[in-house]
């Protein structure tokens, strides 16, 4: 009987470890000196909605497919309960030519507390990347089409999370903050965008660059979610979660590249058709390129682009060998957005495959 409770005290002994060294397990974190890869490469199908933006496109309830996106999460233990981390990913759209990086993150994480029975307090912080390529579209009288999945602004987030882990089974909850900063990091083509109150002159034609920049405002966003995971045995492990993400709206404070001069004849025809003399046709170039950036910004000071996400997803893992394992993952979106936002869809899936090592 003696030598029966000892055997299964050091199998209990040996198997937490694994438990807990799992990597698609919410309350994973590594130990000093341990880091660790998670790769991901996944397909998307999406249909879009019925926004105004999407109308003005004539792209509502077009479907788009695939679209690829490949993600990278490194982390490393520094201590035994403080982590550093980075996450990067990169989308490809073909059917609307939109790709970039669309995740870049990089901080510390701090686990507070870590009780003997299996409660786990965590608080984060990390720089937001967006900052790192410009935000880059063009602007017709369609609205503004993307280019890359950038904003151009860089930020951070704060952020905590509380689990609690059983045998066999974790459980873990989390809210975090971004604040983003307003800057006049993007480039847009106006080559294609004419100026009706002129007669539809091409707005290049009256003095503005083919590529100009705006000042964006900044913003503030949320994210919480509920993440859960069982492990089945020493191979098979399962998870699954719910996370909301608050998208805000985006806005324009000014013009931040600076205008060129009109051209003389284009300026003179302007103080014509007006009924000025010729004589005018400085002041009348200032006042119009005035109004147009005014015009403009009117539309833009609140991009009504905000939209909101609710995402399920899943997960089943295998463990190839102590340090290796390979998952199949698969998320579906439910979202909600305002009018101009280009981020509504009917239908939001994605499927993939991770590879997780530990090192």
């Amino acid at each position: 009987m003696k030598k029966t409770i000892s055997a299964a005290v050091a199998l209990s002994v040996f198997a937490a470890p694994a438990i807990a060294a799992n990597l698609e397990n919410p309350l994973y974190m590594p130990k000093q000196g341990m880091g660790y890869s998670k790769t991901s490469a996944g397909v998307m199908y999406k249909v879009a909605d019925d926004t105004e933006a999407m109308k003005l496109k004539q792209h509502d309830g077009a479907t788009e497919f695939p679209i690829w996106r490949v993600q990278e999460e490194l982390g490393y233990g520094i201590l035994d309960n403080l982590e550093a981390y980075a996450k990067f990913g990169y989308t490809h759209d073909g059917d609307i030519d939109r790709k970039g990086m669309h995740l870049g993150r990089a901080g510390l994480k701090y686990r507070a507390i870590d009780t003997d029975t299996g409660w786990a307090w965590d608080l984060y912080a990390d720089a937001q990347l967006g900052g790192v390529s410009p935000m880059s579209g063009s602007y017709a009288a369609n609205g503004f089409t993307y280019d890359n999945y950038s904003n151009g602004r860089w930020g951070f987030h704060v952020g905590t999370q509380v689990g609690k882990a059983w045998s066999n089974f974790s459980m873990a909850g989390f809210v975090e903050v971004l604040r983003t900063f307003g800057n006049d990091n993007n480039e847009i083509d106006v080559t294609g965008y004419n100026v009706a109150e002129v007669g539809g002159l091409p707005m290049t034609m009256l003095g503005f660059k083919d590529q100009i920049s705006v000042d964006l405002k900044s913003a503030t966003e949320v994210n919480a979610g509920l993440k859960m995971f069982y492990q089945l045995d020493d191979r098979w492990s399962f998870g699954g979660g719910f996370t909301y993400k608050h998208h805000a709206d985006n806005g324009v404070s000014g013009l931040a590249s600076g205008l060129g001069e009109m051209p003389t004849a284009v300026a003179e025809q302007l103080a014509t058709q007006m009924g000025y003399p010729a004589a005018a046709a400085p002041t009348v170039a200032a006042t119009v390129q005035k109004q147009i950036v005014d015009g403009l910004l009117a539309k833009v000071a609140d991009m009504n682009d905000g939209f909101d996400e609710y995402v399920l997803n899943l997960t089943a893992a295998y463990q190839l060998d102590d340090a290796m394992q390979v998952a199949v993952y698969g998320e579906y979106t439910f979202d909600d957005a305002n009018k101009m936002s280009q981020n509504g869809t009917d239908v939001k899936a994605e499927l993939g495959v991770r590879l997780n090592v530990q090192f």
